[in-house]
Parts: C-alpha cells; structure tokens; sequence
C-alpha cells in the first residue's frame, strides 16, 4: 500500500496487479527459545539419546523418562552438552507433560505414539513423536550450526536423506568463522540499540557489518571495525534518509545465472519493480519483505507507460526507498535503461547498474554454439524487431543484416519476423541460412524452434500453436549452423530444401 502521506503515481495500481505473494509451506520454519526452560523426552533408545543431545545443547533442563536406558544416554547425562539431564527410571505419565515446553517421544509402537501425542496435546504441549510424521505438531530439521546462526532445512519427513545431502552442501559454503561474527552481532546489537537509528539506519548498520562478515568470513570481528561502524550510523543518523535507484539485470531466466552483486542488491531491496520478462524463481531471490510490483511491458497486451514506470520508480525513491528496477536479461541491452537513467539523474537520486546474462548470452550457452565462430562468422549484431509503434523499425541496416559473415540476434522478432525476413532476404541474405528461435531460453520451459531464415516463419507459427510460449530471441548466421538442434534429421532436410 502507498505511503498515506506521498501522491499514487500513475499507473501504480496496475504495476501491483502481481506482487510475488510466498508459495505454499509444507512446514513454518521457527526456532524454540529453550534455554531452562524444562522439555520431557519418553524413551531410553540411541535415538532418544540424539534427541536429548540436541535438546540439551539449546539449554534445555531435560528429563528422559523410560524403563531403561541405553549407554549413550548414560554417557550424555554425565557431561550433557550444555543444559542439565535428568534420567527417570519408569514408564512416562500423562502428568508428566503438565508445565513442559516441548514433549518428545522416541516410542516405536503406534498406539503408544498415539496415546503420548494425545497426552501431549491435552496439555497444551507441542509434541514430536520421532520417525513419526503422523504425530507430530513439529519436526527437526537437519542443523548446520555456527551458533548463534543456525540453518534447519526440512523435507516434511517426505526425504530425510536428501536433507542431509543439503546441508552438507550448505556446511560446505558456510565458513566456520560466521560463527564468531554471529556471536559479535548479538554482543553489538544493545550498543545499535542504543543509538535509536531509523529504519533505514538499523538496515544500513547491518548491511556494512555483513560485507564485512562476507568478505573476510574468517577475519575476527574487531572492536576497532564495531567503533568505526558505530561511528559512521551515528553520523548518518541526522541526515534524511535518501532512497536510491538500481538497475539490475536479471539474465534469461536461469536464477543461477544471476551474479553475485545483482543477488546482493536484490537481498537489500525495499521495492522490486519488476518486468513481465523475469521469471518468477528470480524473482525469489529478493529479499522476502520487499515490495515486489510487475511493471513494464507485456507483449501487445495492456503495459504501464513508460513515463509512469519512471514516476513510480522516483517516487518510491523519493519516500527513502532503495528501488530495484528488475529487467530481463541485461538492463543496457533494449531494456529502455536510458531513459530511467535520466528519470532518477533529474530526480537527484543516487543509480547504479548491475548488467545481467543478457537474451543472446543465454540462448547461445544453451545451443552450446559460439556466436562469433572463426570459421562463419566476423561481425555479431543485436537488433530489434520492435519500434516504439510496435511495428519493425524503419531504419534497419539492411545491408548489414545480409552480411553471411555476421551472426544476427534478434530482439523482440515474434510480430514482425516474416517483415524483417523478407527485406532482408531481399538485400541478399541466403534463404538458407541457419536461424533458430528459442522461446523462454535457460527456462525450464525452454523450446527451440531450428529451421533457416526462409521457413522460420511458418515453423514459429506452428510452435505457438504448439503452446511455446515466454519471451522470444531469433539467432540467424552460419554460425548458427553449429548448434545441436541441426543435426537433427528434419532439420536437415529442411535446410537443404531451402537451398533449392
């Protein structure tokens, strides 16, 4: 919703018409404050042991209740972790559970699981029945532990196996030394505190501690850097927060084709404004509590205006927002970011650029082709199908687009590809010549569509038929030749009846 106190932009309310909502969780991630606080564990198994373990090591005073008790519960409650454990020789009781934080049972047999789940429930206790899904109001996760910065990763029970495979992935990025700078932000935070910052000057603080932390993982946390990070809030804390405006090029599709800065600057974001071109699972990426706002342009169908994306995008910044402005592909590449540029630059608002996997880059990785081949081609050339009217340019370098040394990329080719075919067949380019579209390239979605520039009309028109759909690249040339898709048979012949 916009700020009560600032103007609606227009075009506003249809920018928010999709706002990145979170998909559906098997299970609410949260973390158990336990420290003294007392947790019943029914059972005497080495499983019940890990369980009393971990329980323990988060400080909780726990009572493992069973008949007997297997030696690594003996061991565990000579020298517990962190807080006590207390063994009770006998058979649990519903009383038991009355006043406990948690209630978890290594029980094997069903209807004891249940009768324990029930008891725990009756009490008002959450409960957690082990390997048993079926019983249980919560689950443990696998850990990767640099406490105070803990990572639980579940499965809902559907693949503990592959839980574990991810978080030794995650083990494996996460350094060891994160452990001491999340023990000094929690030793720093009464000194943030006490400076009552903004908003905005908590997330600055915050943002400067992490590059740190990020950029020498392994570095002490000194109390000269805390003095100089302190210093720099204090000053700040007087100016009027100032928003900024950021361009970041969101690639093909591929989330993984994002770079490290275009990850940073959308984990730091207030706003998200968005095009219809970027795909959701980047969109993912952002940090979760922005604003995320589809603006821009959607292919012949009703789009913002241009001059209402840039007052958006201003007036966001203006109420002290950093703004991402998220494109397909690159930003600088027929993603009108000059005229933004210019909106933000006569705003007096702060813009950086941060370039992207632009549309040809990610077509080409996925034909495993080389664009600038040294046996087909001398020149490569991007160009747009698509003039501010909607229709092909006008001013085309006709010449240049019949040259068969270059290797041609289309932009926006779909509506006016048969157009621009034919002028240029029409200055001599070969009927021949290799062209191949691709549709949602580096999506899982992805459709390659492989004929010459002479039958690539009427091959698109079938595959929309067919369902392709997504943004759309046209690559031409002799290069183009070299791709997988053409050593397809029908390709093949397709080619050769082009050639007459």
């Amino acid at each position: 919703m916009t700020d009560s106190a600032s103007p609606t932009p227009p075009g506003e309310r249809r920018a928010r018409r999709a706002s990145g909502r979170m998909d559906p969780l098997a299970r609410l991630p949260v973390f158990f404050a336990l420290a003294g606080r007392r947790v019943v564990l029914a059972g005497g198994s080495e499983a019940a042991a890990w369980k009393a373990e971990l329980l323990s090591a988060a400080g909780a005073r726990v009572e493992v209740i069973a008949p007997a008790f297997c030696e690594d519960l003996v061991e565990l409650a000579a020298a517990p972790p962190d807080g006590p454990l207390l063994l009770i020789a006998r058979d649990w009781s519903p009383a038991d559970l009355d006043g406990a934080a948690l209630a978890i049972g290594a029980i094997e047999e069903d209807g004891e699981c249940a009768r324990f789940a029930e008891a725990a429930r009756r009490a008002g206790v959450p409960v957690n029945v082990v390997d048993k899904p079926a019983f249980c109001d919560f689950a443990f996760g696998a850990i990767v532990n640099r406490s105070p910065l803990v990572v639980g990763i579940s499965t809902d029970g559907a693949a503990p196996v592959f839980g574990q495979a991810v978080r030794a992935k995650i083990e494996a990025v996460i350094p060891q030394g994160f452990k001491r700078w999340a023990e000094a932000a929690r030793s720093w935070r009464p000194a943030v505190s006490a400076l009552a910052l903004s908003y905005q000057g908590r997330r600055g603080f915050w943002e400067r501690f992490t590059r740190a932390a990020l950029e020498t993982p392994e570095a002490e946390p000194t109390e000269a850097l805390r003095e100089s990070l302190l210093g720099r809030a204090e000053v700040e804390r007087s100016d009027t927060p100032q928003g900024s405006v950021a361009l970041v090029g969101a690639g093909p599709g591929d989330p993984e084709l994002l770079t490290l800065k275009a990850v940073r600057v959308l984990q730091s974001a207030d706003v998200v404004l968005y095009d219809d071109l970027v795909a959701p699972a980047v969109l993912d990426v952002a940090r979760r509590e922005a604003r995320k706002m589809l603006v821009g342009k959607t292919g012949y169908k009703a789009s913002c205006k241009q001059d209402d994306i840039n007052a958006l995008m201003v007036s966001l910044a203006r109420q002290g927002k950093r703004v991402v402005r998220l494109k397909g592909g690159d930003p600088m590449v027929f993603g009108r970011a000059g005229e933004e540029i210019t909106a933000a630059r006569n705003a007096g608002l702060p813009v950086e650029v941060v370039p992207g996997i632009t549309a040809a880059q990610g077509a080409a990785s996925r034909l495993t082709t080389s664009l600038t081949h040294r046996d087909h081609a001398r020149r490569l050339q991007f160009v747009t199908a698509h003039a501010r009217d909607g229709k092909l340019p006008r001013d085309l370098d006709w010449q240049a687009l019949a040259d068969p040394a270059a290797t041609t990329v289309v932009y926006m080719p779909q509506r006016t590809w048969g157009e621009l075919a034919g002028k240029a067949m029409a200055a001599g380019l070969d009927p021949a010549t290799p062209a191949i579209a691709l549709f949602s390239a580096t999506r899982p979605e992805e459709r390659q569509v492989p004929a010459t520039v002479a039958t690539l009309q009427a091959a698109l028109e079938a595959a929309v038929a067919d369902g392709a759909s997504g943004p759309c690249l046209i690559l031409f040339g002799h290069a183009i030749g070299e791709a997988a898709a053409f050593a397809q048979p029908e390709v093949a012949e397709t080619a050769q009846a082009a050639r007459g």
